[in-house]
């Protein structure tokens, strides 16, 4: 008997039918951001992204898997290493997988994870580190994409600044594509952020509608890098932009005069990123 059937016999894994059932709702409730608060946990899909979480260290408090996992391998796996970090298994019907993602055709597994986040003093940046700070981002996909995007580039963190999305909904967790596990994510007021960025020992570079200073011309190479995006309607605030050591630019060639603030954040990443690596024309 393997430890998966051992959990079974022992009743460690719940089966559950019914979307009345206390736990369903109880994640189902995590679609809002006030239970997500509440319970201090959030929502991701997918077995792979399940097992890397897990992998990486975070706590998985609830495992759910479709009827259709059992005898699947790495499910029963995952679900044993569930039940011995003392969380809940659920072996639901495929109605109940749905309603909790809320998708016709689901993923096999879901995981209910706490939530983790970097308190800002902890941030010691040093030479070759590169942190993006987002200010008042407020889609969803965005947020997703840039920490995708930061994990990508190797880049070490993301800081929220001001009222932001929230980086545990549903649709940002989507759109990181695990990236969520495997990238820390900071929070702080305006205040808070101002105050630390302070003593950030390298260059703080923001861009802004009105950067004098070409992207491609900065030397990125010289410390730590903090990179300071605005709002996606509004761009950096004054007070924001007043701290950067630089004010950059993107070059346009057409008739928008804005970027989507996922894509000039890759644009910049991986601009510094080049910059590191030395690769490309100088």
């Amino acid at each position: 008997m393997n430890a998966y059937e051992s959990s079974r016999a022992v009743g460690q894994v719940k089966e559950v039918t019914s979307l009345a059932n206390p736990l369903v709702k109880d994640i189902k409730a995590l679609a809002l951001k006030k239970f997500r608060d509440q319970q201090n946990a959030f929502m991701a899909e997918g077995l792979k992204l399940v097992i890397d979480a897990v992998d990486l260290g975070w706590h998985i408090r609830t495992l759910v898997f479709a009827k259709a996992g059992r005898g699947n391998a790495a499910v029963e796996k995952v679900a044993a290493r569930t039940v011995a970090a003392g969380g809940t298994v659920l072996e639901v019907s495929e109605k109940v997988l749905a309603a909790i993602t809320r998708r016709d055709n689901p993923q096999m597994v879901v995981g209910v994870f706490a939530q983790k986040v970097l308190p800002l003093r902890d941030i010691r940046a040093t030479d070759g580190d590169v942190w993006v700070a987002l200010d008042r981002v407020r889609d969803p996909g965005n947020l997703g994409t840039v920490i995708r995007t930061v994990d990508a580039v190797g880049a070490k963190g993301v800081i929220l600044v001001g009222e932001t999305t929230d980086p545990f909904s549903v649709e940002t967790v989507r759109a990181t594509m695990g990236s969520i596990f495997a990238v820390p994510v900071a929070r702080a007021t305006p205040e808070a952020f101002l105050a630390w960025r302070k003593g950030f020992p390298g260059l703080v570079a923001g861009t802004h509608l009105k950067g004098a200073v070409d992207y491609r011309s900065v030397d990125f190479t010289r410390g730590p890098v903090l990179l300071l995006m605005g709002n996606e309607q509004q761009g950096l605030p004054d007070s924001l932009a007043e701290s950067c050591d630089r004010l950059l630019r993107i070059p346009q060639a057409g008739r928008a005069d804005s970027l989507n603030l996922a894509v000039a954040t890759g644009i910049m990443l991986f601009e510094i990123r080049r910059a590191a690596l030395k690769l490309g024309p100088d």
